[in-house]
């Protein structure tokens, strides 16, 4: 059975990068499918973060091919990257501390007022907490709410894929599965999602697919449930 989805929206190869004389990323290639939620897992300093920067933009030090909706990323901004329908929720959440809620999410939409309604109205549906906290400072909320907060950010550009970077960094075990629910109803709502995460359980009950890396490099794909059963998931999260 091929990995390989029809409709990519994402495709990566051969994809390098290094931090002077470290390889972060050692031939990567992959491919994220429209209407799919793919997990990228691995132990931490494994390279997850580095290939969803190096996809914004944010890492430009790289060699290789990155296409998005078929058209090659070389030499073109995050801004615009976002523009053209990638959304970002970065490791480590960075909300606007000093900002309410609401402003929070305001400030990620480019989109007429009416269109900022609607989106607005959706981010509200898909995590009601932000509703009820929408004059709350960002810094008076809970890491889950930080992080939904994060993520509703970055889907209010109406993102066609979303790069979500370990989004259960810090979470107790309930918010945790709070956050992953929301994942699938992400997809269901047109929106791709590569998940880089290194809760293997958590990333794999809402994935369709899966990439694990290993020291800047791939070293097993396939479906959530054959990576369930594949001993190599275990030996890289742990860094084996």
């Amino acid at each position: 059975m091929s990995d390989k989805p029809t409709g990519e929206l994402l495709e990566v190869e051969s994809l390098r990068a290094r931090y002077g004389e470290i390889v972060a990323l050692d031939g990567v290639s992959l491919q994220v499918g429209a209407g799919e939620v793919v997990a990228l897992l691995g132990a931490n300093g494994a390279g997850k973060s580095t290939l969803i920067k190096s996809i914004m933009g944010i890492v430009t030090a790289t060699e290789g091919a990155i296409r998005f909706r078929g058209q090659a990323l070389a030499g073109v901004s995050p801004s615009a990257r976002a523009r053209g329908g990638l959304g970002y929720s970065p490791e480590g959440r960075r909300v606007f501390p000093g900002m309410s809620v609401r402003d929070n999410l305001l400030v990620a939409s480019r989109a007429s007022a009416r269109v900022t309604a609607a989106q607005l109205n959706e981010i509200h549906q898909l995590f009601p907490a932000l509703l009820q906290k929408e004059h709350a400072m960002g810094w008076q909320l809970s890491g889950g709410q930080q992080q939904m907060l994060a993520i509703g950010r970055a889907l209010m550009s109406n993102p066609r894929l979303l790069l979500l970077d370990e989004p259960s960094l810090g979470l107790s075990p309930v918010l945790t599965s709070e956050v992953m629910t929301r994942i699938r109803a992400i997809r269901d709502r047109g929106t791709a999602v590569l998940l880089a995460e290194q809760n293997v359980a958590k990333a794999l009950e809402v994935a369709d697919r899966g990439y694990v890396m290993q020291l800047g490099r791939i070293v097993e794909h396939g479906t959530a449930a054959q990576l369930e059963q594949s001993p190599l998931v275990l030996q890289a999260v742990l860094g084996g």
